[in-house]
């Protein structure tokens, strides 16, 4: 059976051949896209390695010809690393991450055009570019130092994720033990100075505390830059409906993620059983380089993995329409950042398969056009208003 709103002879459906027609016009804005780390991973930065100007579908998710292919015209490209890297050490592999993000676009100039504010993203749209920013996924990479963050933006950095799997000294993550209750006062602080340079406060990967106390400080729209609903998926990591209603007066964007273990509840305690079969065989649980992968494929033959498809990241998008509105969503795949995918959501190709089931749902396409561009935009575009008066 195909993985895509198609007939059975493969050939795109009506409702695709729409969702590619509004893509045409209203690309996608990727909240969250974790390419810089699988270079880092698979090939130390050797972009000769990984040319992602030609079909890298053997190694990665992402490559320039599937992001065409997909509609992209906008990505938060993450500078994430890993928490068991800390204090100084994190600041330096962040800055390397950064350092890749940039080679990326002096190598590809064609497709790929800087952008660090909404005007750069309307441009890039004009020129048929994809729009770079990025994002730091987690305050680790701060190392509680407002000057790092500081640095960061100057150097082109438009969100901070404030934890990842892990506490950060100042705030609490939705997948550690509570430290501080939430936000500390200096974690506060953090999301003050945030809002002074325009950076977005990323509330993915926080405890539903941390998320409520930064609703509580931000005086600028937040976002999700990659989370599900936890009305529909019951895990941590996913966002609860008491902060979705909070964020038509925020004024912020929850971007949904593809990440099976996020939006199918089967795959919760699968992907537990897996992620301590990677540990046992001494990885990182979110290794996703060969050896690793192929540790989980003996795994998932021995214990067949739940499959999430195309039609149960539709259900969040439903259900997260209904609480907070159409106004305040957008999408963030969370691509070479996970070890699987849902079918027919496979790589960065297959935008138009979400956006074509939507179509099915009754979605209209001004409904689409926010979800995909406008929402995203429009954030952006309100965080840097919010520095402009807080400068003037």
């Amino acid at each position: 059976m195909p993985d895509s709103p198609s007939d059975t002879s493969g050939a795109p459906s009506d409702a695709e051949l729409r969702a590619r027609a509004l893509l045409a016009e209203f690309p996608v804005v990727d909240g969250h896209n974790d390419l810089p780390w699988a270079l880092r991973q698979q090939v130390g930065y050797d972009l000769d390695a990984r040319d992602i100007a030609t079909d890298q579908s053997a190694h990665l998710h992402t490559d320039l010809p599937r992001l065409r292919a997909g509609g992209v015209g906008a990505q938060y490209w993450s500078v994430y690393v890993r928490t068991d890297l800390a204090g100084d050490a994190a600041v330096r592999a962040t800055l390397e991450q950064i350092d890749c993000v940039q080679r990326l676009l002096e190598r590809y100039p064609a497709d790929l055009a800087p952008a660090t504010g909404a005007a750069d993203l309307e441009r890039a749209r004009r020129e048929g570019r994809v729009a770079s920013l990025m994002g730091a996924e987690g305050g680790h990479s701060i190392n509680s130092s407002l000057a790092v963050l500081r640095t960061f933006h100057a150097l082109g950095v438009r969100y901070m994720t404030l934890t990842h799997n892990d506490n950060v000294p100042w705030a609490d993550s939705a997948t550690d033990v509570p430290g501080v209750g939430g936000l500390s006062p200096f974690g506060q602080e953090v999301v003050r100075e945030m809002n002074r340079l325009g950076m977005l406060v990323d509330l993915s990967h926080v405890a539903a505390t941390t998320m409520r106390d930064a609703l509580d400080t931000s005086t600028a729209p937040v976002i999700f830059s990659h989370s599900s609903s936890r009305a529909v998926c019951d895990h941590p990591r996913n966002i609860p409906d008491d902060v979705l209603e909070r964020l038509p007066a925020n004024g912020g964007v929850a971007m949904v993620t593809f990440v099976p273990k996020f939006v199918l509840q089967a795959a919760v305690d699968w992907t537990a059983a897996a992620d301590e079969n990677l540990r046992e065989r001494g990885f990182h649980h979110l290794d996703t380089g060969t050896e690793a992968m192929a540790a989980h494929a003996a795994f998932e033959e021995r214990y067949p993995r739940p499959r999430a498809t195309v039609s149960t990241v539709a259900d969040h998008l439903d259900h997260m329409r209904e609480v907070a509105g159409i106004d305040h969503l957008g999408i963030g795949g969370d691509y070479d950042g996970t070890a699987f995918t849902p079918d027919g959501l496979s790589d960065v190709s297959c935008y138009p398969r979400l956006i074509a089931e939507l179509l099915t749902r009754g979605w209209s396409p001004a409904d689409l056009a926010k979800l995909t561009w406008s929402n995203s935009v429009r954030v952006l575009g309100d965080a840097e208003s919010v520095a402009s008066g807080a400068s003037a």
